[in-house]
Order: C-alpha cells, then sequence, then structure tokens
C-alpha cells in the first residue's frame, strides 16, 4: 500500500484523503492549525464540484448549511440605498442557481468529519524539510519525528511551504491583483435578516451578510493597495491597516472598525493568483491554492479544490506505482479548466464576472475523462 503525505487540512487536502483511502492508499494530513480551522468567508459549491461533494456522499449535508439568502442591498458611501434584488447576490450569483454557498468552516467540519476515522491527523504541525531518493520522500516535521512517504501532496494554501521547498521562492509563482481582502465575523449589530449589503468608498468597500440563523454577520472588506513589504504583512500589521482603513469609511465605519479588532477569527491576506507551469516535481504535485490559486475574486477556489482533489487521486489509482504519468494526466486534465477559473477573478474589475463566464468555467471538466 503506497503512503501519501498531504500537507494542508482545510478543504482540498481532507477532500483528496477521502479518495486516495477509496483508492486503497495509506494517507496522513498535517495541518499547522491545532484543529479544523474556524472563520472565513463563504464559499461556493458549483458545477462539476456538486457532481464531486455528491459523490463524496456530503451534498445533502451541504444543502442543508448553505446560507439562505433573500437578497442584497448595494449602498452609496453615506449608507444610502442605491440598488437592490432579490433574485441575485455577488457572492453567489442567482438566488435559484443549484450551485451551494456555505461557510468555508462548515465545508472543512463536514470533510473532516467524513475522513477522520479512515486518515491519520496530525494537527499542530507543519513540513519543514524533503529529500526525495529512489525510496521515497524523507521529510522533517517542526515538532514530530521524520518519516518517509512514496508521495508528497502540498494542498496548503496560497503560501505554501510544500511548494517553497520543492519548487522555490513564493514571488516567482505569485501575481498579485492589486488589493488585499481581510474577513472577519461579528455579532449581526446590523439586524440584517438573510440579506447581503455591498458598499464601495473610494478604493475601499466591504460586503456583509448574516449567517447563523441571522446571529452572527460574516464581514468582507477590502482595500486597493500594491503588495506590502514584509513587515507589513503580519496578521497583527493588516488588523491594525484594517481597523483604520475602516474607521474612516463614512458608513458604520466606527462598529465595522470594532468588530475586526475584536474578531477573533480575523483574517486578511493578498488577492493573488499562483500561476505555474508544472504543478508536480519529482514525488511532489501540488493542489489546489498551493498550486492553482485563483483568489477569491474568482468566486471559484474551492471548487478548483474539490475538483483536483478527485481528479489527482482518480489519475493516481489509475497508474499505480508510477506517479510520473499520473501527475502528467492530472495536469493535462485540470490545465483548462484551471487557466477558465482563474480567468474569472479579473474579467470585471467592477465586480463579479459576467453569469455567462461563470457557467462555461464551472463545467469546463468531465470527471470521467
Amino acid at each position: 500500500m503506497q503512503t501519501v503525505l498531504v500537507s494542508g487540512g482545510g478543504i482540498a487536502g481532507p477532500a483528496l484523503a477521502h479518495w486516495l483511502h477509496r483508492h486503497g492508499f495509506r494517507t496522513t494530513v498535517v495541518e499547522r492549525a491545532p484543529g479544523p480551522r474556524p472563520g472565513g468567508q463563504a464559499v461556493d459549491v458549483r458545477g462539476v464540484a456538486l457532481t464531486v461533494i455528491e459523490r463524496m456522499g456530503l451534498l445533502d449535508q451541504a444543502r442543508h448549511v448553505r446560507t439562505r439568502m433573500r437578497g442584497m442591498s448595494v449602498l452609496a458611501p453615506d449608507g444610502r440605498e442605491i440598488d437592490r434584488s432579490t433574485e441575485a447576490v455577488f457572492s453567489s450569483g442567482r438566488l435559484d442557481s443549484d450551485d451551494i454557498e456555505l461557510l468555508r468552516e462548515d465545508l472543512v467540519r463536514m470533510v473532516y468529519e467524513h475522513t477522520r476515522a479512515d486518515v491519520e491527523y496530525l494537527f499542530g504541525d507543519s513540513v519543514t524539510a524533503l529529500r526525495e531518493d529512489s525510496t521515497g520522500v524523507h521529510v522533517e516535521f517542526t515538532h514530530g519525528a521524520p518519516r518517509t512517504f512514496d508521495l508528497v501532496i502540498g494542498a496548503d494554501g496560497l503560501h505554501s511551504t510544500v511548494r517553497r521547498l520543492a519548487f522555490g521562492p513564493e514571488d516567482r509563482f505569485a501575481h498579485h491583483l492589486g488589493s488585499y481582502l481581510s474577513v472577519f465575523s461579528a455579532d449581526n449589530f446590523l439586524a440584517l435578516d438573510d440579506w447581503q449589503l455591498w458598499l464601495r468608498d473610494g478604493d475601499a468597500g466591504f460586503g456583509v451578510m448574516s449567517v447563523r440563523d441571522n446571529s452572527e454577520l460574516r464581514i468582507a472588506f477590502g482595500f486597493e493597495s500594491a503588495p506590502l513589504a514584509p513587515d507589513l504583512r503580519t496578521q497583527g500589521a493588516l488588523r491594525q491597516r484594517v481597523v483604520d482603513r475602516l474607521a474612516a469609511l463614512n458608513w458604520e465605519g466606527a462598529r465595522l472598525a470594532k468588530a475586526a479588532e475584536r474578531a477573533p477569527d480575523f483574517y486578511c491576506d493578498a488577492m493573488a493568483q499562483i500561476r505555474m507551469q508544472h504543478w508536480s516535481r519529482g514525488r511532489v504535485v501540488l493542489l489546489g491554492d498551493a498550486g492553482y490559486c485563483p483568489s477569491p475574486l474568482s468566486g471559484q477556489g474551492t471548487s478548483l479544490a474539490l475538483v483536483g482533489a478527485y481528479v489527482l487521486a482518480d489519475c493516481l489509482a489509475a497508474t499505480p506505482g508510477d506517479h510520473r504519468a499520473a501527475y502528467a494526466r492530472y495536469e493535462r486534465r485540470m490545465r483548462d479548466f484551471v487557466t477558465a477559473n482563474q480567468a474569472l477573478a479579473t474579467e470585471n474589475p467592477d465586480g463579479p464576472a459576467p453569469e455567462s463566464s461563470i457557467a462555461h468555467a464551472k463545467n469546463l471538466m468531465s470527471l470521467d475523462s
């Protein structure tokens, strides 16, 4: 039985572990966080990715915890409503779509619970070194003892450690898209009822939606910026920048700034894409954001991760013992799908990509080819 180490316990890594277990691989997932990560924005499962979670046996669960938006309001900088819709929202598109929007933390928990009995999870640890030879990949960890695996998969996100160790520095592959995005939760101090608010004020703006039966808000605040210097990219420095920018807004700035200051799940990062000519090197291969992050601006990061996990496991199972052939097949099957979905992030600088483009990109893949 081949052994596989998956670095990253978000969505892509555990989804891959599910399929690898189904195909007879012994899989270990290592995750830096002490457990499944809470927080994060609402994410979308669209098109062919719906078939993936259906085949995982999770479709009914996903539908049960999906968001239940009734519509949205678009506000002027002073808070006046200038537009509204009860047919579509910016976060997920048309409300009558079969696509599913749910909180990232709910999907993370769902996939983890679905796999925990069959997969070894190492929480609170991370990969620090990789050395490959003819017997496998020798892996060193921050805390655990060194181990050897037949294959290593980097599913550890935009700032992938596995990618850095196997392919080189992040700046060779990351393409900044001109902005930063923060996401955090708060009590529903705006009294929203299954509703979203969207506001732009100069080079900054936010989207706010009610979640958890309208008991909470999930707030996404973005601002335009060139890449920040390393000392300004720590979570502490980014939080302070977001607090200051929110406080300067003309409408609800003070309460939003206080929410960002206090939020236990505050997160902020650059809007960027990862673009690589190849996703594999030797016995190491990248999955999801680690290899082809489309950025949250595309709305397709989660679907790419789920589909990529299914396809990679399928390719490994189809060419037993030949990881080079499996990785090459994985790249061939995924490349056009990745390119089309990454393009969604930049097609419309002022908002979501057109519905026609999303419909094309989300279904540009056959799971059974």
